[in-house]
């Protein structure tokens, strides 16, 4: 009895925190994904690869609504998705590999989550979003090394190899971490590849689907299944928190935002490199 009291606050602790993380970093424009797994590990002590498994069942989750209101919107940029998948893929497996090996000792992988929160602080301090009237996506040429589309009255390109390539190094990162890699990816497409936010989200939130199944189902093969009763605890919560933070958007401003939450996190990554 007392067991089962102690699940149910857990999952409602679970909820919470996953509509009070998606409340607050949606607005922002970041995925609370990347959050949850210090909840995880100092909140409710998992730092296990099952705690991977569960940060990918939340994006399968919470993830697919958004995708649904981008391409209803014509927003959807599929080639540009489906290059970001094909690195993605192999980059998910080969880091579950490294989580399970190299990375399975607590104190080595608290210091990698240090490092890469560190890093997503710096991206949220930096990064300067420009919002513009919202148009259809238009994909006008496309080739192995070349794919022009039009946006807003602007034509823009990029390399789809190098997009895979980066997306395969942002996969092992993302494998091991239990993100799907849209945190991570979105600032390189928007600052090297000089692609317009408002394009590229739509297929950036797909391949991160896309990605998180993968995660799940190979962290599952490797032994380490998720916690579905979590899963389902954080991809709810967050679904309720990114819809009625995009409302409170327009009210908060948006620097102020980043700057609090780079700030915690900071604190919070430097508290598991430190140790």
């Amino acid at each position: 009895m007392i067991l089962e009291a102690s699940l149910g606050v857990s999952l409602l602790l679970s909820f919470i925190t996953a509509f009070i993380i998606a409340f607050f970093t949606s607005p922002a424009g970041v995925s609370g994904a990347f959050l949850l797994m210090p909840f995880q590990i100092s909140v409710l002590s998992i730092i296990t690869p099952s705690a991977n498994a569960t940060n990918f069942l939340y994006n399968v989750i919470a993830i697919p609504s958004g995708v649904y209101k981008y391409w209803k919107e014509g927003r959807f940029l599929w080639i540009l998705a489906i290059a970001m998948i094909a690195g993605y893929i192999p980059g998910i497996l080969l880091g579950t590999v490294v989580r399970t090996t190299l990375l399975f000792y607590p104190e080595y992988f608290k210091k990698f989550v240090g490092i890469v929160l560190l890093y997503l602080a710096f991206t949220l301090v930096r990064s300067k979003r420009k919002y513009s009237k919202i148009e259809r996506v238009n994909v006008k040429f496309v080739s192995l090394r070349r794919v022009v589309f039009g946006s807003n009255g602007h034509d823009y390109e990029f390399n789809p190899l190098s997009i895979s390539t980066v997306s395969f190094v942002v996969g092992i990162i993302g494998g091991c971490y239990g993100v799907g890699g849209g945190a991570l990816m979105s600032p390189i497409l928007v600052g090297i590849f000089k692609l317009p936010v408002h394009a590229i989200a739509g297929a950036n939130l797909f391949g991160t689907f896309v990605s998180s199944v993968v995660g799940v189902v190979s962290y599952t093969v490797s032994g380490w299944q998720p916690r579905i009763d979590l899963g389902l605890a954080f991809g709810f919560g967050g679904m309720l928190g990114m819809y009625l933070g995009a409302h409170i958007q327009k009210f908060m401003p948006e620097r102020l935002i980043r700057s609090i939450l780079a700030v915690l996190i900071t604190v919070l990554a430097l508290k598991y490199i430190v140790g």
